[in-house]
């Protein structure tokens, strides 16, 4: 029970991990096919993305020592659960408690969720997604019958064709399940209203902070472990001055990427992702587009690098930013006070945009 529940929870790290990672794009994705984000269907996606990283760490993990497995032969016979059922209605005490008919029902519930997926998420019909089940079973019995794909001698799990029947029949009672869930809300395609503008809230805008920051911290993750996998090889990864290198690099690599969007778009990352923008006020653009980058989060990057006893001014942004976002009109923040421009989305036409 304790391996099981360890599995559970490197299946959660690992879905939140990605979940980070992917979290910008999925925004993006949403607001230009969906025109928007709701709650309940990001829920749904995080779901999806724990769940399938739960379905290799259950039937693949732990790997085990190359010198301790045992050799395993498949089953090919697609009756043997029926003995086995049988076997278990004739034995004393409940038979839903017998572990042969406890796996099988184990099996079809694994898969379950994957059918759901499928039919709700990406809008795919029952078929499709009991092939995918199908496919995906498959997958992982023929990664278990190849030892992980030669990187053990012989199969240390049973390749079980058993189990490819009911791990399809759980895609298939997935799918069903998905009827309930009214048609309009199933699918990934573009909705009617997509391009249409939508209210500027204070909840897209805190959207938008959020993309910046998970965004700029992705970026910045990757590329201070880039420079150090790099100094690692050129054999200068150990020492003070190759964790400085390292540090620089994971704040100055987001800050020249914001930077060079916001000047090249007036808006940042986040902008993009979330469908805003800062329009009017009568200041000339090329300022405007730096004060924007200045006051969001290029600017609190930047202040993050000074010295001592200036680091502490870093801390000091972050409390002006959150109280200029509830203090202003639909959140604007910061950056709408030091430009003098109003949020409206995207794909609203202004009176500006007339002009010009």
């Amino acid at each position: 029970m304790l391996l099981q529940f360890e599995l559970g929870v490197l299946a959660l790290v690992i879905g939140a991990l990605a979940g980070v990672v992917l979290f910008v794009p999925f925004v993006a994705i949403s607001y230009r096919r969906r025109g928007g984000l709701s709650f309940w269907r990001f829920v749904a996606w995080a779901a999806a993305l724990v769940y399938f990283w739960a379905i290799w760490t259950y039937t693949l993990l732990p790997l085990p020592d190359p010198d301790r497995i045992r050799c395993t032969t498949p089953n090919l016979d697609p009756l043997s659960f029926v003995r086995d059922i049988a076997r278990a209605v004739a034995n004393p005490g409940n038979t839903l408690t017998d572990p042969l008919v406890l796996q099988l029902v184990l099996n079809v519930a694994l898969f379950l969720p994957l059918g759901f997926f499928v039919r709700v998420l990406a809008g795919r019909g029952v078929l499709v997604a009991t092939l995918v089940g199908f496919g995906v079973s498959l997958f992982v019995e023929t990664t278990q019958l190849t030892g992980v794909w030669g990187l053990y001698s012989c199969a240390y799990r049973v390749f079980d064709v058993v189990d490819l029947m009911t791990n399809t029949a759980g895609a298939l009672l997935g799918s069903l399940l998905a009827f309930a869930v009214p048609a309009q809300h199933r699918g990934m395609g573009r909705t009617l209203d997509a391009d249409e503008p939508d209210p500027v809230t204070r909840g897209r805008r805190a959207l938008v902070m959020l993309c910046d920051a998970i965004g700029a911290g992705v970026i910045g993750a990757v590329a201070g472990i880039a420079v150090d996998l790099a100094l690692r090889v050129l054999g200068r990864g150990e020492g003070e001055a190759s964790a400085r290198i390292v540090d620089l690099a994971g704040t100055l690599v987001p800050v020249a990427i914001w930077l060079v969007v916001i000047l090249a778009t007036g808006r940042s990352i986040g902008d993009l992702a979330v469908q805003l923008r800062y329009a009017g006020g009568r200041m000339p653009e090329a300022i405007a587009r730096v004060l924007r980058f200045a006051g969001g989060i290029g600017g609190y990057l930047l202040l993050g690098l000074l010295p001592d006893p200036w680091d502490g001014l870093a801390f000091v942004f972050l409390v002006v930013t959150a109280v200029m976002f509830f203090a202003t009109q639909k959140g604007r923040g910061l950056p709408g006070l030091l430009t003098g421009r109003r949020l409206v989305d995207a794909r609203e036409r202004t009176k500006e945009d007339a002009a010009a």
